[in-house]
């Protein structure tokens, strides 16, 4: 026995992934980018989304991972020929997480507001080393003048100057990442990351390494930060010191506040919502910003809980079979159970440690 809601849970990703694999066949090609670029941009979104909604940090400097790999990818490319997919993305990805291990073990140390204005501070530094370095092209920023291509021997596998292998390659990265989120969320990490949100003391009472725990979400956060931005330098051919400016990661948080906070997909439905309307409005008037600013305004208001509350109003949550709630106890005790275990797991260590010591 099911829901109507459970059954939403599944149906509505289906259509949509269903909707999305059909698009290129059906849409022009600019519509086809235009969607793309919201794709990726969803993927930056949900990345902030792990240390926002999950772990209650709200960084600021989240556009920095998401330039610094386009610059990674920029520089490494050859100037007459496509780089190289399989050594450039990962590298681009590596470096990204290294500056947020850098990052987050030096702003994890402070809280709230303090932790919004480090992380500001961050991003802004790396905005301005970009800015002012010849060798990233300065203000202008580099170009990229060939889109990445995997191959094998003389046999091309993936060549992302072709539109439809662009899409289908960005389609993928998104599900795997959501995927991936889903499942760090799920597991007993993802346990103890919001039980430090919800009550920080509390858990460090109990034993969880707050810190450690908080790190490696910032670090996660900040690769997959770096994925998207990979990919969106692919596609505008360029990277500029933009990229990484605070204006970028105000914009992400807006897309998450859009989408709701709680939900691994919500800041990626935020995403298209906030990016949709910004097209929408461009060829309505020429005050969008200001037309913009009211709907986020009214949105965010009327809908706490993001967009994907309307969602909850057509579909409304009936009353749960006793079934259903015996496996709802049974998989809160399991997830309790998981997160004692890596709380055992980190005091042994944290013993071993001090033996070692």
């Amino acid at each position: 026995m099911t829901t109507r809601g459970s059954h939403a849970t599944w149906i509505v990703p289906s259509v949509l992934l269903a909707l999305a694999i059909a698009l290129p066949f059906v849409a022009p090609t600019y519509y086809v980018q235009f969607i793309s670029k919201a794709l990726i941009m969803g993927i930056l979104a949900m990345s902030l989304n792990l240390v926002v909604g999950y772990g209650g940090l709200v960084s600021l400097c989240h556009a920095a991972f998401f330039g610094i790999a386009g610059y990674v990818l920029a520089l490494a490319s050859p100037k007459y020929d496509p780089a190289a997919l399989w050594w450039t993305l990962p590298l681009a990805v590596a470096v990204s997480a290294a500056v947020a291990a850098v990052i987050g073990s030096l702003a994890l140390r402070t809280r709230g507001i303090y932790f919004i204005m480090v992380t500001l501070a961050f991003g802004e530094m790396l905005f301005f080393f970009f800015h002012d370095s010849k060798f990233a092209g300065g203000s202008d920023g580099a170009f990229i003048y060939n889109k990445p291509s995997m191959m094998l021997g003389n046999i091309t596998l993936l060549d992302l100057e072709k539109p439809l292998v662009y899409y289908f390659v960005v389609l993928a990265v998104l599900v795997a990442v959501i995927a991936l989120l889903t499942m760090i969320v799920r597991s007993p990490f993802g346990h103890a990351l919001a039980a430090a949100r919800d009550n920080e003391r509390r858990a460090r009472a109990l034993g969880f390494p707050v810190f450690r725990v908080r790190l490696t979400a910032f670090v996660i956060s900040g690769a997959i930060a770096g994925i998207a931005g990979y990919f969106a330098a692919a596609q505008f051919g360029f990277v500029a010191p933009q990229m990484l400016g605070w204006h970028l990661s105000a914009t992400v948080l807006v897309m998450v506040l859009i989408g709701g906070q709680r939900s691994v997909a919500g800041p990626l439905v935020g995403a298209l919502v906030l990016i949709g309307l910004e097209e929408v409005l461009k060829a309505t008037t020429e005050h969008w910003k200001l037309a913009e600013g009211l709907i986020v305004i009214l949105i965010v208001l009327m809908l706490p809980n993001g967009v994907r509350q309307l969602l909850s109003m057509v579909l409304p949550a009936q009353e749960t079979s006793p079934v259903i709630a015996r496996s709802a106890a049974t998989k809160q005790s399991s997830s309790l159970s998981d997160a004692s275990g890596l709380l055992r797991s980190a005091r042994n260590d944290d013993v071993a440690g001090g033996r070692h010591g």
